[in-house]
């Protein structure tokens, strides 16, 4: 008797000592690869390169600008930037994301500057303005997902819009406003470290031509994420954004050249 409760103890030991090492070699569960809502508002620190050149249809192809250099732009600036992520089920995902920045120079030129209808003439002060937003939604599928894992692709758009202008007293101002929806394809992937910390990436890419506009994007993001409470954390973040867009309209002919490259900084919540 005594000899079968001994090895009936030895069994509740062995059992209870197995089931507790399958715990601690369980995954990490991180809410932002769980929770159905995920969201964030951070600092955007971009730092920019802005080329545009603004065609006439009665003088002809416009000088081609780069808007830091020649008109005197900040290459730096603190904007705020948005984010969301949304679980439909399991595996299918909807996100979106959301800055703008919007930047003024003044400026002395130092050449000649034909912008449209418009030519300013070396040594002339001219005040110009350059504003842009960036919405990017996007539909993905986690094809391969864990409890500390997920990999997937998406289908989404970036919707880019342009407000530029560039005028001088005694002169004139000229300024053009473009919206243009850039379809784009993505890859996913997060990754739990542990149930605090995770990191996460996604890569958007697609070029394409669609009724007056042809251009390329390619759009780049890596987060890592630290939730030490259940329902906020906080994190840093990097964002990169490579835009060529040409638009060969009636009421608008012209290119744009941009790109957009920093560090994020974010606070997010989740449930």
């Amino acid at each position: 008797m005594r000899t079968a409760l001994g090895y009936a103890a030895i069994g509740v030991v062995l059992a209870t000592g197995l089931a507790s090492a399958r715990a601690q070699e369980a995954p990490p569960v991180h809410p932002a690869l769980h929770d159905r809502f995920y969201f964030g508002v951070g600092a955007f620190m971009p730092k920019t390169s802005t080329s545009a050149e603004l065609d006439s249809a009665t003088l002809g192809a416009g000088t081609n600008i780069n808007f830091e250099q020649a008109l005197g732009m900040e290459t730096t600036k603190t904007v705020p930037e948005a984010f969301l992520r949304y679980r439909l089920t399991d595996r299918w995902r909807f996100d979106g994301e959301y800055f703008a920045l919007d930047r003024t120079g003044n400026r002395t030129l130092d050449q000649d500057v034909h912008w449209g209808d418009v030519v300013f003439p070396v040594n002339t002060q001219v005040q110009s303005k350059f504003n842009f937003q960036d919405i990017r939604i996007s539909a993905g599928y986690s094809f391969f997902r864990t409890t500390d894992k997920e990999v997937g692709v998406g289908l989404g758009f970036h919707v880019t819009s342009y407000d530029a202008s560039i005028g001088a007293n005694g002169i004139g101002n000229e300024a053009k406003k473009v919206t243009a929806p850039l379809p784009v394809l993505s890859g996913y992937g997060q990754f739990a470290l542990t149930d605090t910390w995770a990191i996460g990436a996604r890569l958007d890419r697609f070029s394409m031509k669609y009724d007056q506009y042809e251009g390329s994007i390619t759009s780049m993001g890596v987060d890592l994420m630290y939730q030490p409470v259940r329902h906020f954390g906080l994190g840093v973040a990097y964002r990169s954004l490579f835009i060529k867009l040409t638009a060969t309209g009636s009421d608008l002919t012209g290119t744009f050249d941009q790109t957009f490259q920093g560090p994020l900084f974010f606070v997010n919540g989740s449930f």
